[in-house]
């Protein structure tokens, strides 16, 4: 801008409405941790030198600054401890601003705050720039101007006259208060330039709030340059605002450079402390002491935090139930920490207290702040401070003997604590009196009961009863300070009741070794039981249970076993030697009791089985050859009563040793072989003598059956040998062969035979016309159905004619007695008349159904007629004939014949009697 230019004066003109609240809103200090401003604006010059300082915040912790630690997010400006902004290194600055943040944070708590810091660059000339910078280098304007009026150009003097600076003014941010009442529009400023003496201009406003949104929340006169407010503000919407007032002339052209203004909503207390949640929970335990931590109640203000309009306090305004006092618990009017004040808590007696808290702004000013409510529940959570006691101090039971899982006892018991909670649950333990475990004491988790238990079977000849001590104890330990008490402590008396145990073999599974083949009579053992009930006189009888080969004999009264029959040890209920049978023992008692024992007899082989030869049969050519019978032998007893054998051939009949011969291969093998060059085929029983080891030895004459057969190069027998072999001549073989083919050709004829026979069948059928097939022959169906339905009898001729016009036209006269009255009769239903019907015995039942159910229907004196069968015969009608009552015939008869006859046999057996 060059010197002489006009300059841009701003005029304020604040409401005495603004004055008013501003002398209302007299912060009092208080120490809520955070800056003193939201924003900090300084107005610098363009070249600043190295450690120059522009600004200083304000931030306090309620501790005083040490711990607090300054940071910016600018690398030219840093924050000293006191909170001097400073630069780090010469600047050059080409904007119209800088803007950075600045963070303070406790190094103990880590807490972290942030205030913004906007630089505002003046515009300076270069004759002047040596000027310290950030200071005004010139004097006002010698002509008087308004108290209200500022120079955002100042000018200077000097020889030539008055200067212009080359830099700008910045104006001081304009307070709105929010909420006023108006009247609106309301005037805030007025912008003026010294060029509006000499030309027209016009001035206009840009910025959110004037030409964006929300717009036309600020206007300004274009001529006068009056900027107004045009409707109430709102802070909790916006707190600030940002315009730029612009002069141009009537053609549009810059008069002088824009100029920043900005307009702050000034905070009224509108809003009222509200709580995030109205309802609260919290607990703390039983008897806690003073002080204790229980819950924290949070309310948020709307209003702005740094003025007292949105500084919350809070208070307890009640408290239910009020005991042990009236003043249990105390709330941190800061924080919202509600803490006991009072001991005495005691869930037994109070489970729950309901506290309403109250928030106020203003810093809890009642007269002047607004306030809310919210209420705090909170429970008082059980520690085991009580002791579980037992209602008794002594139990009694009894258990029968030889019984386990049998509950004998129950223990109860009293705990004034939360019911099935670790503090409530309680434990049992068995301390004395049991010294071999017999008992156990389980908790019901239901009524929490102690039952004992019993888990060892107890024995009433060794213990008769049992002392038993329990203790009683919490799953949770005591609370400090608790002591056990006296009462959880118990005796328990058990009785052992005796009752009738069955009797036992001291040697169950009793095992005796003897030899086999004994004679009967023989005694083995005395298998005798013990009886264990010894104080009760008792006698025990004996019994089989179970003896598969029915071998032994036990005596009844002493137990004694002895053999019924021979013991043999290849018989098959042995198994690996052993043979085993089951006895009962059963006392006199009441109610009896019983007891089995195992006898298992050993049996030791002697040499009681003959060996015998094996293989049976076997074949070899009728040549010598190579190919000869291996044999050997098999035994039922066992070593050292088996092999090694002796294996010969008998002298008797002597063609065996003559034809055949035996060598020894081993202890148990032996090869039978032709001693003679040539043997005819056939099939030959050879005897050979086996002989065993045993002591004595016993020998068996087996017969091996041979067959002796023609054999290939191979040695193996031909098949025509083989049937050779089994006895066979060449004719017989031949016959067999005939007679296979004859069968199988008679077989062959007979299917053709079938088959021919079935296809004449067939051609005969197709062979007989429709027209000749007479409905008196037998037909046979391949189908289900037929009958009558398939044979069209023209039964029309059998329906009741549908005029009666030749039966009307008759004259007076005699009638046919077998005809249908003609004249008034009663009137009945018409009878059904199936017009075609497809079976003649369906249309006879019909008839019949129809007479008997139509009292109009024939007969009337004469024979029944079940229907019309034309139009009549040319034969005279016998009904004109007279009868004669004076006869000889009896009528009587009639009377048999039915109630359709009544009336006939009435007309004519009447006549006689009279």
């Amino acid at each position: 801008m060059t010197v002489g230019s006009g300059v841009l004066l701003v005029l304020l003109s604040l409401s005495g409405a603004l004055r008013a609240h501003n002398g209302e809103l007299t912060a009092r200090e208080t120490c809520k941790a955070g800056f003193s401003e939201e924003d900090y604006t300084a107005l610098i010059s363009q070249n600043i030198l190295e450690g120059e300082k522009v600004l200083k915040v304000k931030f306090s912790s309620c501790l005083g600054t040490k711990g607090t630690h300054y940071e910016t997010d600018s690398m030219d400006f840093q924050v000293g401890a006191d909170g001097t902004v400073f630069a780090t290194r010469e600047l050059q600055i080409p904007s119209e601003q800088v803007a950075f943040t600045v963070t303070a944070w406790d190094r103990q708590t880590a807490e972290r705050w942030d205030a913004a810091v906007r630089l505002l660059v003046a515009q300076t000339s270069p004759a002047h720039s040596g000027h310290k910078k950030g200071r005004r280098s010139a004097a006002l304007d010698p002509v008087q101007l308004p108290n209200d009026t500022l120079l955002p150009w100042p000018q200077h003097q000097s020889s030539s006259g008055l200067r212009r600076q080359k830099r700008d003014w910045v104006i001081p941010p304009i307070n709105v208060p929010e909420n006023s009442r108006g009247p609106f529009p309301q005037q805030l400023v007025r912008i003026r330039s010294d060029k509006d003496s000499d030309i027209p201009i016009r001035y206009s406003i840009t910025g959110v709030g004037a030409d964006q949104p929300p717009v036309e929340v600020f206007s300004i006169d274009s001529m006068s340059g009056r900027m107004y407010v045009t409707r109430p503000m709102d802070r909790e919407e916006r707190a600030s605002y940002h315009l730029r007032a612009h002069a141009v002339d009537m053609n549009g052209n810059k008069v002088e450079n824009p100029i920043d203004l900005y307009i702050y909503v000034i905070d009224m207390n509108d809003n009222r402390p509200e709580f995030l949640s109205q309802l609260y929970n919290g607990s703390v335990d039983e008897g806690s002491k003073p002080g204790t931590y229980v819950m924290t109640v949070t309310a948020s203000d709307a209003d702005d935090g740094t003025t007292a309009n949105g500084m919350v306090r809070y208070r307890i305004v009640t408290q239910t139930p009020q005991s042990p006092s009236q003043n249990m618990f105390t709330i941190n009017s800061e924080t919202g920490d509600i803490v006991t004040v009072a001991a005495g808590l005691d869930r037994e007696k109070v489970q729950q207290y309901t506290v309403i808290v109250q928030a106020t702004d203003m810093e809890g000013n009642l007269n002047y702040g607004l306030s809310n409510t919210a209420t705090a529940i909170i429970t008082v959570t059980d520690v085991n401070d009580n002791p579980p006691e037992f209602t008794a101090s002594t139990y009694a039971g009894e258990v029968p003997e030889n019984r386990v899982e049998l509950v004998v006892a129950n223990l109860t018991v009293m705990d004034r604590d939360q019911p099935h909670s670790p503090n409530w649950n309680a434990v049992y333990r068995i301390i004395s009196g049991d010294p071999s475990g017999h008992f156990s004491v389980r908790t019901d988790p239901v009524t929490n009961e102690g039952m004992v238990t019993v888990v060892k079977a107890v024995d009433y000849e060794l213990n008769r009863a049992f002392m038993l001590t329990v203790m009683v104890s919490n799953q949770a330990p005591l609370a400090s300070g608790i002591q056990m008490s006296f009462q959880s402590t118990a005796g328990v008396t058990i009785s052992v009741v005796d009752i009738n145990e069955a009797p036992y073999f001291p040697s169950n599974h009793k095992l005796i070794r003897l030899e086999e083949g004994v004679p009967p009579g023989t005694v083995l053992t005395a298998f005798s039981a013990a009886e264990p009930d010894r104080f009760m006189q008792q006698a025990v009888r004996y019994s089989k249970l179970s003896d598969p080969a029915n071998w032994l004999h036990i005596n009844a009264t002493n137990g004694q076993i002895s053999t019924a029959a021979i013991l043999d040890r290849e018989s098959l209920y042995i198994k690996n030697n052993v043979y085993e049978a089951t006895f009962l023992a059963a006392d006199n008692g009441i109610p009896p009791a019983t007891g089995t024992g195992t006898l298992q007899l050993y049996l030791i082989d002697i040499n009681d089985n003959a060996p015998e030869l094996l293989p049976k049969e076997a074949q070899i050519c009728e040549k010598p050859s190579p190919n000869t019978i291996n044999i050997t032998a098999a035994d039922a007893d066992v070593d050292p009563n088996i092999g090694p054998y002796v294996f010969e051939l008998p002298f008797v009949p002597a063609s065996v040793r003559k034809n055949w011969t035996i060598t020894r291969l081993n202890g148990d093998y032996a090869q039978l072989s032709l001693r003679i060059l040539y043997l005819e085929a056939g099939v030959y029983d050879v005897p050979i003598i086996v002989t065993d080891s045993g002591n004595p030895p016993l020998s068996n004459t087996s017969i091996i059956k041979v067959k002796v057969c023609p054999c290939d190069e191979n040695g193996d027998c031909t098949t025509m040998g083989a049937v050779a072999a089994a006895g066979l001549g060449t004719g017989a073989i031949v016959a067999i062969l005939i007679c296979i083919v004859i069968l199988l050709t008679m077989v062959l004829l007979f299917v053709v035979w079938m088959r021919r026979r079935e296809k004449e069948r067939h051609t005969k059928q197709l062979l007989i016309d429709p027209e000749d097939d007479v409905r008196d022959n037998i037909l046979k169906y391949d189908e289900e159905g037929g009958g009558e339905e398939d044979q069209d009898y023209d039964l029309s001729q059998l329906q009741q004619p549908e005029a009666m016009e030749h039966v009307l036209s008759k004259g007076p006269g005699v009638r046919r007695v077998d005809e249908r009255p003609v004249g008034a009769e009663p009137q009945y239903p018409v009878r059904p008349v199936v017009p075609h019907p497809g079976d003649i015995g369906d249309f006879i039942s019909e008839g019949l159904r129809a007479a008997d159910n139509d009292p109009t229907a024939p007969p009337y004196d004469s024979l029944l007629v079940f229907d019309y069968e034309g139009s009549g015969s040319t034969a005279g009608s016998v009904s004109s004939l007279s009868s004669s009552s004076s006869g000889d015939q009896n009528y009587d008869y009639l009377g048999d014949w039915g109630p359709r006859f009544k009336k006939l046999a009435d007309m004519y057996g009447g006549g006689e009697e009279d």
